[in-house]
């Protein structure tokens, strides 16, 4: 097992109606903020409600949303020379985890003279002191909120770096049920079946830890009540408070121990070919329990009896088939493609991804060792 550090930052805010408080937070570490907001949110009507509750406490803002499909660095260097030009106090990011890792970097390179392209070419950390930061999610996972690593692609090369950010970057998190952007059937299957992914993963680890393992279990009883139901009438969560928590829960797992070989090939994807992170770690999910059943099959049992995929009394093994099957009979019950070639990519497009992977840090911290080849294997029988 890792050592064990843990240090108490971010303070997390989880209920209905916590994004009325923004303005109350903000207020308390400054009086002008750049708002890093998905442009969704003004679409599906949900802007004003951020903006409400700033205005009403007289902190000043103003809005950045010129962003594409991804957090890139050319769309970094325009919100950072916009921030500097209006010499902000903080800054606020709301939406999903484009513009959770868009916020994160400016707030963690507002204050530092080297370029970001010197940075991520380097592997270098970021030194200087950030501004203050607050994160408000509007889906169920984000699995580098809490994380040290900030995930943006190289406008250069379309390869996805990962930014080293300053220690305890975030000040507060808010997790509104209310706040989640509506999601058609297909998107919430999918992002479901991420954010149980991302939690697995953090579970077999090889940065796994006592405290990580507690995390983890706790967000797959919390999705499987989210998706199932919950075994007894004395657990009335609503559904989308339960997404909230077994999301929360999901991404301090993954930040306290590390993702695993289907986020970080999703992460390739997206970043190359623009195509939903969701989709393809729901595609890889299965794929990856098969192959940790070779190795961690204990593991994936407990999981899977938590999850009421598998009776309590099951053997080990079938507990461990019967996850596999739940994660592919929930894939179809949504009607989602179960094959990367679904995705309009062809195998000579993802054996770029392959190597783009072997390059991140992060899989030094998958459940076993693995090359670029071994990524590649991976993709071939899911493709």
């Amino acid at each position: 097992m890792s050592d064990f550090i843990f240090r108490i930052q971010p303070n997390i805010v989880l209920g209905s109606y916590t994004v009325s408080r923004l303005g109350e937070f903000a207020g308390g570490i400054g009086t002008k903020f750049m708002l890093v907001m998905d442009p969704i949110l003004r679409q599906v009507g949900l802007a004003d409600k951020i903006t409400q509750s700033l205005s009403d406490r007289k902190v000043n803002f103003f809005v950045f949303e010129d962003i594409s499909g991804i957090s890139d660095t050319q769309t970094l260097m325009k919100a950072l020379n916009l921030a500097r030009q209006a010499h902000i106090d903080g800054v606020l990011a709301v939406g999903g985890s484009k513009m959770m890792n868009l916020g994160r970097a400016a707030a963690s390179l507002y204050n530092e003279e080297k370029d970001v392209y010197a940075l991520l070419d380097a592997s270098a950390d970021t030194a200087a002191e950030p501004l203050p930061l607050i994160c408000v999610p509007s889906t169920i996972r984000d699995a580098f909120v809490f994380s040290g690593r900030i995930p943006l692609v190289d406008s250069r090369s379309d390869v996805v770096r990962l930014l080293k950010a300053q220690p305890l970057l975030c000040r507060q998190v808010l997790f509104d049920p209310n706040l989640m952007l509506p999601l058609s059937e297909k998107q919430n299957a999918a992002m479901q079946l991420e954010t149980l992914c991302i939690a697995v993963e953090s579970y077999l680890s090889q940065k796994a830890s006592f405290f990580s393992d507690m995390i983890a279990e706790k967000s797959v009883e919390l999705l499987g009540y989210a998706a199932d139901g919950a075994p007894s009438l004395e657990i009335t969560t609503p559904q989308e408070v339960l997404l909230s928590e077994g999301g929360c829960m999901a991404s301090l797992a993954s930040a306290t121990s590390s993702l695993g070989a289907a986020s970080l090939i999703a992460l390739c994807i997206n970043s190359r070919y623009k195509i939903s992170r969701s989709l393809t770690t729901a595609i890889l999910f299965p794929y990856i329990l098969e192959d940790a059943a070779k190795f961690r099959q204990d593991r994936l049992a407990k999981l899977s009896r938590i999850l009421r995929a598998s009776p309590a009394d099951s053997d080990v093994a079938k507990a461990a088939s019967d996850l596999t099957d739940y994660v592919r009979q929930k894939l179809a019950k949504a009607n989602l493609p179960t094959r990367l070639k679904d995705l309009g990519v062809n195998i000579e497009q993802l054996s770029l991804v392959a190597e783009d992977g072997s390059k991140l840090e992060l899989i030094n911290s998958l459940p076993r060792s693995m090359t670029s080849d071994d990524l590649f294997d991976l993709i071939k029988l899911a493709y």
